[in-house]
């Protein structure tokens, strides 16, 4: 049977996202990885628009990135991409074998609840209040630092051409937008970390990667 093409739009997945979030990162590759086709409604977090009524209906704590499809609305960059997972099987994000998948975990984990919050938006407005804009970036770089040292412990015996092996998952997911932020954002020194600099180098020949970089995003600054 055929649709109209307002059916078949309002079908389509929408990505509440904003171009420089590496939470939203995360979802992009995920829905690229697996195929998806999607809407890109921008939220321009520097104006800040997640804080504006539209937005705070489509979460309350107002934060990208937030997905809609059909009538499911999910919020919270882990929540998408496990919900993703679970509805959208093809190209799995979590390996078969239960180590290897605790491994992801614990790597996701640890960018998205012990990294990424220090370094928010929230977070770095209020150091530059209480203390000063010249200390945001050593304090990022400081807690950054301490996530990528315990990563580089965590992966040495697991990882392959990626993160726990020679496929992408979901360690890989979370891992891109943190070390491509570290570098281009927060210029963070990568010698003291061999590892992520490979996987770095690897997700960059990677299409699903490359597309969800932020230069590539329609929301991106023209100049």
């Amino acid at each position: 049977m055929t649709t109209s093409s307002g059916q078949e739009e309002s079908k389509k997945l929408q990505l509440y996202s904003y171009y420089r979030s590496s939470c939203s990162f995360r979802v992009r590759i995920a829905l690229n990885l697996k195929g998806l086709d999607y809407e890109y409604k921008a939220v321009n977090l520097l104006k800040g628009e997640q804080h504006s009524p539209e937005f705070v209906k489509v979460n309350p704590i107002g934060y990208v990135p937030a997905l809609v499809d059909g009538d499911i609305l999910v919020s919270d960059s882990f929540a998408i991409v496990m919900y993703l997972e679970e509805k959208y099987p093809q190209h799995p994000l979590l390996p078969r074998d239960l180590e290897k998948r605790a491994i992801n975990y614990q790597a996701a984990n640890i960018v998205s609840a012990s990294i990424q919050p220090l370094q928010n938006l929230d977070v770095l407005k209020y150091i530059e209040e209480k203390v000063g804009p010249d200390a945001k970036i050593p304090w990022v770089q400081k807690h950054i630092g301490k996530g990528f040292a315990a990563l580089e412990k965590l992966l040495q015996n697991h990882a392959g051409k990626y993160a726990t092996g020679d496929d992408v998952f979901l360690a890989d997911v979370f891992l891109a937008p943190q070390i491509h932020g570290s570098i281009h954002r927060f210029n963070l020194d990568m010698k003291p970390f061999p590892l992520l600099s490979r996987l770095h180098e690897a997700y960059m020949q990677l299409p699903a990667f490359q597309d969800a970089l932020p230069e590539n995003q329609p929301d991106f600054p023209a100049t």
